[in-house]
């Protein structure tokens, strides 16, 4: 398929000058990985992963635990 698009200047002239450095690709591989990326479904297992690390929590998050010191070597 072949679109027409509108670019504003300043990224026009970034994509000349990745072009530039980049010789082996070209304006349509470019765009197609560009988009590829964009619209790809998001992964978010690795995220969910991390879900798992405090299993328990010295403090309810309501209570902005996150910004609280945790001692993890009690004496």
């Amino acid at each position: 398929m072949k679109r027409t698009i509108y670019l504003p200047d300043h990224l026009a002239e970034q994509i000349d000058v990745y072009l530039d450095e980049h010789p082996n690709e070209t304006l349509s591989s470019l765009v197609q990985g560009a988009l590829e990326l964009k619209l790809a479904p998001k992964d978010l297992s690795q995220l969910l992963s991390l879900t798992g690390i405090v299993q328990h929590p010295t403090h309810p998050a309501a209570d902005q635990a996150e910004d609280r010191l945790i001692n993890t070597h009690p004496a």
